[in-house]
């Protein structure tokens, strides 16, 4: 699009614009080829959509969408209610490019009751409002098990899966099954329970679902109560069963007072790129629905946005007719005849903190399973929350850790491991022979190390680390902090991670003077953390032994006269240690070296004995 083009279309819409009434409403963005691409809301639609075309726009994101848009249409509404349920609706019905993104995530089990004679009782994820009704979906599966136990404890509704028909049990069709006989069924198939009393069973069945259980509870204390004035005290006795029975599962559900009754608790949860809008309906003092839905980002919205449109969506989609909303932020006006409240105290400031888990856990999840499917992502987000908990200028792509390794001074060594995207690179370990120290000094030694590792990543012209991590406190980040920045002058970060009494990981260092950096010990990131620690440790340990070893081996065997560096290896390659090299025969010393140095081994180890 040409310059001329581009002025040519913004006074366009300019002047549509400047057509728009100061009404509240939905409008709608098009592009070249008509198609809707934005639909939004507003209370007064002239003021709200004259800001798309003010030059000081700032958001990169509402610049490309305006560089989109070659038409606009609107309709007026008479609230700003019917502005947010036009606006809810046209999403989903066009979907459009630069809208928030509606993701449902999985399909989560509903409970259907079919519109059977005898109707059957059980959780599905197929809809199909033809078969039955039904309840739910539970995005709590544990929740959905338990309700589903207490129905079939209290009135055992048919599991079989024939269809049942008023002819065929008149007619003795059917017979009964093993349900029948382990007392799991009535038998209503055989009229052993009559029709009246499985259709009550159903109907209490129903309440219990939608949440109702108090009621339910007063109606079987009534009904138990009639039973015993009767004097029908073993019917009475069975009414009582289940009165007790729902009252234990009543108790353990009910989370708050139940004289809260119908209420809708929603909250959310965002980042940068998405937003979780958690769903709770109470009743009775008793959470019958919970579900969570993620809305996409695309131009930045704001949580109060996004709140707004997921209350209207989760409402309509439960139907609920709740009076009362609790949420966690000021609303202005979303839904009339609706109460709006702002807990700070209380059973209702709980219920809140539950909804706030409860969606803080569902993104939680999604996270997770994301980074099952692309492992990179998790790497990337301990890299972020690093840099973040440590103020680094870019994301620590590649750590590089040390350790020294000594006993009383003798063969002392040093380990450096190399971490990429919070990984071992381990072709780029390297461990380090100590040559200017002399006992044993740890600082000096890692001083040594330090100033070897680094002036030799600059005279190869290699990367150096986005963050180096010394494996103790404050005195070993002094060390490297003299050597990295008084002496090579260069700018790494520069982190310790120290060890309580029983020699256990227990803090995080950082900085000069160094401070501590707040971090839960039983975090992914810490754990990664000592893993690196971890693994320096084991190198260092590793390469040290192996000297050791080496050393043990070279002063027993170079000791022999006449048995060069050669014969030496060729006897470790054939007995691998020294101990059955001197317990061997002459014999089999001689299949490998030949009997002459055979012999001077033989003689020397034989000798000594």
């Amino acid at each position: 699009m040409t310059k001329d083009e581009n002025d040519k279309r913004l006074a366009y819409l300019r002047g549509i614009v400047s057509r728009l009434p100061d009404k509240p409403g939905s409008y709608q963005f098009y592009d070249n080829e008509h198609t809707i691409i934005y639909v939004g809301k507003a209370k007064n639609l002239k003021a709200r959509v004259s800001t798309y075309f003010h030059t000081e726009v700032d958001r990169f994101k509402t610049k490309v969408l305006v560089s989109k848009i070659f038409d606009i249409s609107y309709t007026v509404v008479n609230t700003e209610e019917d502005a947010l349920l036009l606006e809810n609706s046209l999403i989903k019905k066009y979907n459009p490019r630069y809208n928030v993104l509606l993701k449902d995530g999985k399909t989560y089990p509903s409970i259907c009751i079919t519109n059977e004679y005898l109707p059957r009782i059980f959780k599905t994820r197929t809809i199909n409002k033809k078969w039955g009704t039904y309840y739910g979906p539970y995005s709590h599966i544990a929740s959905m098990y338990a309700v589903l136990d207490i129905i079939k404890e209290l009135y055992h509704p048919r599991t079989c899966n024939q269809p049942i028909t008023k002819e065929g049990v008149k007619a003795g069709k059917y017979k009964v099954c093993l349900d029948y006989h382990i007392k799991k069924c009535m038998g209503p198939c055989v009229a052993k329970q009559t029709y009246e009393d499985y259709q009550k069973n159903i109907q209490q069945a129903r309440e219990i679902l939608r949440g109702n259980t108090r009621q339910v509870l007063r109606d079987l204390r009534e009904e138990m109560m009639k039973l015993s004035e009767e004097l029908r005290f073993e019917e009475a006795e069975e009414v009582k069963r289940k009165y007790l029975a729902l009252d234990g599962f009543v108790s353990k559900s009910e989370v708050v007072s139940h004289t809260i009754n119908n209420v809708d608790v929603f909250s959310i949860t965002s980042d940068e790129k998405m937003a979780f809008i958690n769903y709770l309906h109470v009743s009775n003092g008793s959470i019958n629905q919970s579900f969570t839905i993620e809305y996409k980002k695309k131009l930045n919205e704001s949580d109060e946005e996004l709140l707004q449109l997921g209350i209207v969506e989760l409402r309509e989609r439960f139907h609920s007719d709740a009076k009362e909303v609790i949420v966690p932020m000021e609303m202005d006006g979303v839904l009339e005849n609706i109460t709006f409240t702002v807990p700070k105290l209380g059973d209702k400031k709980t219920l809140l903190d539950l909804s706030i888990m409860n969606g803080k856990q569902y993104k939680f999840d999604r996270l997770k399973q994301a980074e099952k499917l692309n492992p990179e992502q998790k790497q990337v987000r301990l890299m972020k929350e690093l840099q973040e908990k440590l103020g680094l200028p870019k994301m620590p792509y590649q750590i590089e850790c040390f350790d020294n390794s000594n006993i009383s001074g003798t063969d002392a060594v040093a380990a450096c491991v190399v971490f990429k995207k919070m990984k071992p690179s381990k072709r780029d370990y390297k461990h380090y022979n100590i040559k200017t120290v002399t006992g044993p000094d740890d600082y000096a030694s890692m001083k040594e190390v330090v100033y070897r590792r680094y002036t030799r990543l600059l005279e190869e012209e290699q990367p150096l680390p986005d963050l180096i991590i010394a494996d103790g406190g404050k005195g070993q980040m002094e060390v490297i902090r003299q050597v990295i920045q008084d002496e090579l002058n260069l700018d790494i970060p520069i982190a310790g991670l120290a060890k309580d009494d029983r020699h256990r990981t227990n803090e995080l260092l950082y900085g000069f003077p160094a401070i501590h950096v707040a971090l839960k010990m039983d975090s992914e990131l810490f754990h990664v953390l000592t893993q690196i620690q971890d693994e320096v440790h084991r190198f260092a340990i590793e390469f040290h032994r192996n000297k050791r070893s080496k050393r043990a081996l070279h002063s027993e065997l170079n000791d022999i006269k006449g048995i060069g560096p050669k014969t030496r290896d060729e006897l470790l390659n054939g007995l691998k240690s020294v101990k059955r090299i001197r317990e061997a025969e002459l014999s089999t010393l001689s299949d490998i070296i030949g009997p002459a140095k055979a012999k001077i081994v033989f003689e020397h180890f034989h000798s000594e004995g």
